[in-house]
């Protein structure tokens, strides 16, 4: 492993991250991925196995990702149209 690599403790995982990422955002993530994995926890009061817990949690943070492409989908169609309009009058 190359010496300059950053480890990170993820859920109780030692994780290691490449020298030249985005640590700040790196970090934003592991908090928002304990944080949702605390929420399943209390939702499922430790009747899941960590698999489980898990499985829901990589399910809801991948449809926040899709709801999010929809939406900037959306905005950059409407962008585009703006545009359309803009060099039509000009």
């Amino acid at each position: 492993m190359n010496q300059d690599a950053i480890n990170l403790s993820v859920l109780g995982l030692s994780v290691d991250f490449k020298p030249g990422a985005d640590m700040r955002r790196v970090r934003e993530a592991v908090q928002l991925l304990e944080e949702r994995y605390a929420d399943q926890e209390q939702r499922f009061s430790k009747r899941q196995t960590k698999d489980i817990l898990l499985t829901f949690l990589a399910l809801g943070l991948a449809d926040d990702l899709l709801q999010a492409q929809k939406e900037l989908a959306a905005l950059r169609h409407g962008v585009h149209g703006l545009l359309s309009k803009i060099e039509e009058s000009a």
